[in-house]
């Protein structure tokens, strides 16, 4: 039997790291108004033309 891959998890101490060091290299954050996603609104699904015939 071969071993699982153990899951990687985060720790905030880690979370708290990795910020910095993108802070450090130049990343910036940008904050987001409360109740908005910042993502830019989809098509979303699209109504099923009906059958001719």
């Amino acid at each position: 039997m071969s071993k699982k891959p153990e899951k990687a998890t985060l720790t905030s101490a880690t979370i708290e790291a990795q910020t910095a060091a993108f802070l450090k290299a130049g990343g910036s954050v940008e904050y987001v108004g409360k109740g908005k996603s910042g993502q830019f609104a989809s098509a979303g699904p699209q109504p099923a033309a009906p059958k001719a015939g």
